[in-house]
């Protein structure tokens, strides 16, 4: 079970801090990554981390200004966003693939948060 939040309104050049509360998983080899959809636009990948390892990985458009994070001992995944930009306006959702790569097409996850919105306006 996932469950997103941590969305706002927020200043560019402004930050944010994302909830991905993860529960309910029966084999480490797993990981959650964080996806984005713009209205209009397609489900985009934004960060991914790998359970069994930790290891992050991130898509160019938020390399550099984003951080994902977690706190196992809260079953929490976190997404830091930073010098947040008007296209990073979006909802965001994490999600999980039971797979122990992390992986960027939605199709390949199994289960999704309900997502929280972030917009970035002046």
């Amino acid at each position: 079970q996932l469950q997103a939040s941590g969305g706002g309104l927020v200043q560019p050049g402004g930050s944010l801090r994302l909830s991905c509360a993860a529960t309910g998983f029966t084999s480490p080899y797993y990981s959650i990554s964080w996806f984005r959809q713009a209205p209009g636009k397609e489900r985009e990948w934004v960060s991914c981390i790998r359970n069994r390892d930790g290891r992050r990985t991130y898509g160019d458009n938020v390399k550099g200004r984003f951080t994902m994070s977690r706190d196992n001992d809260k079953h929490t995944i976190y997404l830091l966003l930073n010098s947040l930009e008007p296209e990073d306006t979006a909802t965001y959702y994490c999600a999980s693939d039971n797979a122990p790569t992390c992986r960027t097409r939605p199709l390949e996850y199994d289960y999704w948060g309900q997502g929280t919105q972030v917009t970035v306006s002046s």
